[in-house]
């Protein structure tokens, strides 16, 4: 095993600053949605309402994680595989789209009105495409709902256990540029899952994709195989 993958595995239970004081936005982002929850209905809704801080605080997750992988792609370029710098660059670019929708691409923002495409297919007549309804098929619910409560499965819950029992695919995880999650992302994206269905509110999915964007940015930042993106790892 490379020493740096021996340090890595030495680590795996030490977090640094970063991720506690993450980790306790996050709790407190929550703990903050339950007492407005329980208190004041009226003000929770305007935690969670379009352009309240809580979706202003899921573009930053998301951004962070962009600026992240855009740091790396840089940084090793001309020292990794054509292959590991497009994971990451597609990975970053992914993370930059989800942060543009979140926010209708700034159309708010800048009073950008919608083209008469968006007016007519998108439930919120805003220029964003997971609110797009196209023959009567919601892409926010067969994209944004199953494929990515599906994907977040395979990567959270089987890909951790594969990199660990197979060194074939550990092998191609790692140099495939590939973050993978440590125990504690694991079972805090489930704990947040959780904790956000208790919520009985339709407005309750706001609170999850401001803690999964902020735990996702934790686990691009500080994964089980980090060694993997130092410019002297042979990964």
């Amino acid at each position: 095993m490379h020493s740096s993958s021996k340090n890595a595995d030495m680590s795996t239970f030490r977090i640094s600053i970063i991720e506690k004081i993450t980790l306790a936005f996050v709790f407190l982002m929550l703990l903050i949605g339950y007492v407005l929850f329980y208190t004041n209905l009226h003000s929770f809704e305007i935690y969670v309402e379009e352009d309240g801080i809580v979706e202003w605080l899921t573009v930053v997750g998301l951004m962070a994680g962009c600026i992240v992988c855009a740091s790396r792609f840089i940084k090793l370029f001309k020292r990794k595989s054509w292959w590991f710098l497009t994971v990451t660059a597609v990975l970053g670019l992914l993370l930059f789209m989800v942060s543009g929708e979140e926010i209708s691409w700034g159309q708010r923002i800048f009073g950008i009105k919608s083209s008469a495409f968006f007016v007519k297919n998108n439930t919120q007549h805003e220029m964003n495409f997971h609110n797009l309804v196209l023959d009567g098929v919601k892409v926010n619910k067969v994209v944004f709902s199953i494929g990515l409560i599906a994907a977040l499965f395979v990567y959270l819950g089987i890909v951790p256990i594969v990199y660990q029992k197979s060194l074939p695919i550990k092998k191609f995880i790692d140099r495939s540029g590939v973050p993978v999650a440590r125990v504690y992302q694991v079972i805090a994206f489930l704990l947040l899952f959780i904790l956000t269905s208790l919520l009985r509110h339709e407005k309750n999915s706001e609170m999850l994709e401001c803690g999964a964007a902020s735990l996702f940015f934790l686990i691009v930042l500080f994964p089980k195989n980090k060694y993997i993106f130092s410019p002297l790892s042979t990964a």
